[in-house]
């Protein structure tokens, strides 16, 4: 099923149900690029850690856009023996609803475009018909302007034209504009005097224009008038003016703000669906995914993995379909539900999301069921949420990593040893075939690029590692060492730095945080208030204060009672904002966490491997 923004209230209900009667559901992305510095294959080597995977990718992926989500949700009919799906495809695209929202910048990737082009894929129905969204802080922000307009629309005689800079006294024209006001104004007063007509419509007319014609209307008219914009199709905007009483004005008013409203639900729009994940370091990705998908399952990695890794060649979702259909697997039934569009793996609509959710679906079920054959009997159908699958959820496959096969989403990755490795640095000028000759005496040696003056080298035999350290001792043009002594003195330089940014910090912050106290305590001192506030002077303090400044601070401080440095405790900022996310989301992740859910334990069939 398409859903754009126009039809994406309507069907919601629907998206609600598929996924709540789903056993369960697999699910796609089209996005607007992958990298946007250098080819994912050049970013990555095959000795990165999960960590450092993980920040490269998205340091490099972040200003991207998804176009397209696909959704497929499968639920098992047991009279039929049979799978029942439902497809959705979201175009998705965060157009503005308001000059106030949020006006996103995105990059994108000629090669993915092109790609997605010559796929066939609607740019016009993203940019056109997509459906918006905002995340979590922007609509936070935008209910607050709304509830605060709202509370503004309350109070006593507040006009919905009045804007902030409104004043109530005669407002100042510039030369070049008093013709165009005095027309606007001329033209109301017809209105006024007319019986008949009830509204003005002025012609379109730009933002300063309409500023001038608000504020003069707000002092000229305060009461008889309602005005509001509105916008054409070309996105001009213009002002009518309409005749009305107290009670009429009030009541458009209202009609206004539930508009303004209904507008804000529309633009949360897809969130509603799914939430974006940004901003967040891998615990927290790890924490977060977990709480939106409790059981998440790779069908890569699955297919990476005993029993299957040596019966599947290929695992390119395309490829790992057509071999599911082949024996020993047996492909399953499926059957769209009535209304739902059904897809027809013959003609191969690849990249489409929707179509791609449901082959991912289909793969799942081959190999899920393909596990059953190892029991005895033999069982036909494996439940999504069978043990047999446990041992595969909440990992996700790591590409081209050699001894690290998965992302573990419920705990510590795996921290493989790594002692037939070396780190190697070189002269920039060095290629692959100089390294291959340094260590020809090794045999079969395995080269991982870093970056243009270093590399990993993967020995055969870990007894090799030493002999390799001891030949760079005396070489002037490179330099060995193990991957251990790698690994730590990279720590020791995180370590440092880490430990100079805070020792940095606190102390800025002490100062920070004395000077905001200073100033209060001077303020308590001097003047015998009562309450802590914030002034102006206090936030635009200079970090470094000159030596007049710290000359009276020193002086005043002496007279400070300790009653008051005792009330400027209060001065200490609560939690960070970090802090309060990852406690709000350990606590999400409770609530989230399904009913009936299996506890961990051994699987006695297949485990996911360590190291490949």
């Amino acid at each position: 099923m398409e859903i754009i923004r126009s039809n994406f209230k309507s069907n919601l209900h629907k998206v609600y149900q598929a996924i709540e009667e789903a056993d369960f559901f697999a699910i796609d992305g089209e996005f607007s690029g992958i990298s946007d510095g250098p080819s994912v294959t050049a970013l990555t080597n095959g000795f990165d850690t999960p960590e450092e995977r993980y920040q490269k990718l998205k340091k490099h992926s972040m200003d991207f856009l998804l176009f397209q989500f696909g959704l497929c949700t499968f639920k098992y009919d047991h009279t039929d023996s049979k799978y029942i799906t439902k497809s959705f495809n979201f175009y998705v695209f965060p157009k503005p609803f308001n000059r106030s929202s949020p006006d996103v910048k995105f990059v994108c990737q000629s090669s993915s475009i092109d790609f997605l082009a010559s796929q066939g894929f609607d740019f016009n129905k993203v940019f056109r018909n997509g459906i918006p969204y905002l995340n979590q802080e922007e609509e936070r922000q935008l209910r607050e302007q709304y509830d605060e307009k709202r509370l503004q629309s309350n109070g006593a005689g507040t006009l919905s034209y009045v804007s902030p800079n409104t004043s109530k006294c005669p407002v100042t024209i510039p030369e070049d504009q008093k013709k165009f006001i005095d027309q606007v104004v001329e033209k109301i007063e017809d209105l006024l005097q007319s019986e008949e007509n009830k509204n003005l419509e002025l012609e379109p007319c730009t933002g300063f224009q309409r500023k001038l014609i608000y504020q003069t209307l707000s002092w000229k008219y305060p009461k008889g008038i309602h005005v509001d914009t509105l916008e054409t199709e070309k996105k001009e905007r213009y002002i009518v003016i309409s005749k009305v009483d107290e009670e009429e004005r009030k009541r458009r008013e209202q009609q206004k703000l539930a508009k303004e409203q209904e507008e804000l639900n529309d633009a949360v729009g897809f969130s509603r669906v799914i939430h974006a994940i940004a901003n967040s370091d891998l615990n927290e990705f790890k924490e977060m995914t977990t709480c939106v998908f409790p059981r998440l399952l790779d069908t890569k990695l699955m297919a990476s993995t005993q029993p299957f890794k040596d019966i599947i060649n290929n695992t390119s979702l395309a490829e790992l379909e057509k071999r599911l259909k082949e024996t020993p697997f047996n492909p399953p039934k499926v059957e769209s539900a009535e209304g739902f569009p059904s897809y027809d793996t013959a003609t191969e609509q690849l990249h489409e999301a929707g179509y791609d959710a449901y082959i991912t679906g289909l793969c799942f079920i081959s190999m899920a069921n393909y596990l059953g054959s190892f029991l005895s009997p033999p069982k036909i159908h494996v439940s999504a949420r069978s043990k047999l699958i446990e041992p595969f959820f909440n990992k996700l496959f790591l590409m081209r990593v050699m001894d690290i096969p998965y992302l573990n989403l419920e705990g510590p990755d795996l921290q493989p040893k790594r002692d037939h490795v070396l780190h190697v640095t070189f002269p920039k000028e060095w290629k692959t075939s100089d390294l291959y000759q340094l260590f020809s005496a090794f045999g079969n040696i395995q080269i991982s690029w870093i970056d243009d003056t270093s590399a990993f080298v993967s020995l055969s035999q870990p007894e090799q590692v030493q002999i390799a350290v001891n030949t760079s001792k005396y070489a002037e043009s490179y330099r060995i060492q193990t991957y251990a002594d790698y690994v730590g003195k990279k720590h020791e330089e995180k370590q440092s730095k880490r430990k100079w940014t805070e020792d940095t910090w606190q102390e800025v912050e002490r100062k920070r945080l004395n000077t905001q106290c200073i100033s209060y305590a001077l303020q308590n001192h001097y003047y015998h208030t009562n309450s802590l506030t914030a002034t102006s002077t206090a936030g635009k303090r200079n970090l470094s204060p000159s030596p007049e400044e710290a000359d009276l601070e020193a002086r005043i401080s002496g007279e400070i009672s300790d009653t008051e440095f005792e009330q400027t405790e209060s001065c200490a900022e609560p939690l960070s904002e970090g802090r309060k996310k990852s406690k709000k989301l350990k606590r999400m992740k409770k609530d989230l966490s399904p009913a009936g859910v299996i506890p961990d334990s051994p699987a006695k069939l297949f485990e996911v491997p360590d190291t490949w």
